[in-house]
């Protein structure tokens, strides 16, 4: 999944080109510079890849495993055999016959080499099973994870865009504003004009240069945001404006979306693949599930030599098997069926969990449906009160030259008109992130459509 190093030198240069040369950088850039850099994409990573490991552990269960052991030391053996037959060829038998060995602290050392493979266990059954799940769990937890951070990229990106178009339509009024107040002083000197002008461009003046400053500081911190996530230099950070139109294509009926996000929601898929998990932890402890059947081999030698309460002494044994070897548990003082209920009420909250989480996509799919679905009317209506303003600002600034209106009036028609532009800005990028949100929720958000979302927005002005 990551990029191997020298593309990846290759798009940090090409993003760092983009973010200092004459043109800003889009949310696709913008995206790919956060899957390079941000932390939490590297934790992703690791866990993916650990979860990956799983399924050759899965089919590690079913190999046969060799085991060797070697030990030698300091030891002692003293054997006594009583009413024992004893025969041999020219000797006879001779009944009650005793043996005694001793071979007292001397050096001796024994060896053993075995092999087994499982042929039946439904336990290691259920472990092979949970290992292959927990595998595809990690699979799903690296989706979820990249479309969280596509998701907190778009945020802080728009974030961005909209505190420089904030910055720039308050330094137009700043200077709107500025102009006012020089006319005001210089009517009032040819007594054209009240003070009462004077005092109110004034204000508003001082007024515009704090919000100017506020929005600096709001850019600054956007930008800090997009620069910790992505690794480009706050201080020479550019991106596209806000979009400025919401994607045409019409909506899909709401109950294809729900189907969709049933299917494909990260959450619900991780949450989906837990209970699946906690069935298998169940069946683990299930009755019979720690009866197993291994093909096993053994051979051993075990060699002690010395001194001993009848002189000199050796002992050597030998052993070997070849065969089958079954396993039944009888009893486990209650161990066994203790875990299982506990297992069992793990697994119901699991399926109580995912029943919960399937509603709540379904709640956070509709809403984010509904609002996209009045998007349109929203917009145009925002659209419509947008040049309403412009208009009154037209009006109201012949008719400050006339005479008509006053001062206080130019500089709320000019306030009314910055305010309906930027609204009309912060609700393209709220849709647009709700799509991107509606397509997350349904598992579809992906570079596409993170091109999608700024490829049609307006040059910079």
């Amino acid at each position: 999944m990551r990029m191997k190093p020298l593309w990846a030198a290759l798009l940090a240069l090409g993003i760092t080109g983009a973010i200092t040369g004459a043109h800003a950088a889009d949310l696709l850039q913008a995206w790919q510079a956060a899957r390079q850099h941000d932390p939490e994409m590297a934790v992703a990573q690791a866990a993916l890849q650990a979860g990956q490991t799983r399924r050759d552990q899965a089919s590690a269960l079913w190999r046969p495993t060799v085991a060797a052991t070697v030990a030698g030391g300091a030891m002692g053996s003293q054997t006594s055999t009583a009413g024992a037959s004893f025969s041999a060829p020219g000797f006879g038998t001779s009944p009650n016959v005793g043996f005694n060995t001793s071979v007292d602290n001397s050096l001796g050392g024994r060896w053993s080499i075995g092999a087994r493979m499982p042929v039946y266990s439904p336990e290691r059954t259920a472990q092979g099973h949970k290992l292959t799940l927990s595998a595809d769990l990690a699979d799903v937890q690296w989706q979820a994870a990249e479309q969280a951070l596509m998701l907190q990229t778009a945020e802080r990106y728009f974030a961005v865009a909209l505190a420089q178009d904030a910055l720039l339509l308050l330094q137009r009024q700043q200077t709107a504003v500025n102009k006012a107040l020089v006319e005001a002083k210089d009517r009032f000197a040819l007594g054209d004009a009240p003070v009462t002008d004077t005092h109110e461009a004034a204000a508003r003046a001082r007024a515009i240069d704090a919000q100017v400053l506020a929005a600096e500081v709001d850019l600054q911190i956007a930008q800090r945001a997009l620069a910790d996530t992505t690794g480009w230099p706050a201080d020479a950070l550019q991106v596209a404006p806000a979009p400025a139109l919401l994607a045409t294509a019409p909506l899909p009926a709401l109950p294809q979306w729900l189907d969709q996000a049933a299917a494909a929601n990260p959450g619900l898929r991780q949450q989906t693949l837990a209970v699946e998990v906690a069935r298998q932890d169940v069946a683990q402890y299930a009755r019979g599930a720690g009866t197993t059947v291994d093909l096993v081999a053994q051979a051993s030698r075990e060699h002690l030599s010395g001194s001993g309460r009848y002189g000199q002494g050796s002992n050597t044994a030998r052993q070997h098997l070849v065969g089958v070897q079954i396993t039944v548990p009888l009893y486990t003082g209650g161990q066994r069926s203790a875990r299982q209920q506990e297992l069992l009420h793990l697994q119901a909250k699991a399926e109580a969990e995912l029943d919960r989480a399937r509603q709540q996509v379904a709640q956070q799919t509709r809403a984010a449906w509904l609002r996209l679905q009045a998007g349109a009317a929203r917009t145009e209506a925002q659209d419509a009160a947008l040049r309403a303003s412009q208009a009154r600002l037209d009006a109201t600034q012949l008719g400050r030259q006339v005479g008509d209106r006053t001062t206080l009036d130019l500089l709320n028609a000019q306030n009314d008109a910055a305010a309906a532009e930027l609204a009309l800005a912060q609700l393209r990028t709220t849709l647009t992130l709700e799509r991107l949100r509606l397509l997350a929720l349904t598992g579809q958000l992906d570079e596409r459509a993170l091109h999608t979302a700024t490829v049609d927005a307006p040059a910079a002005k």
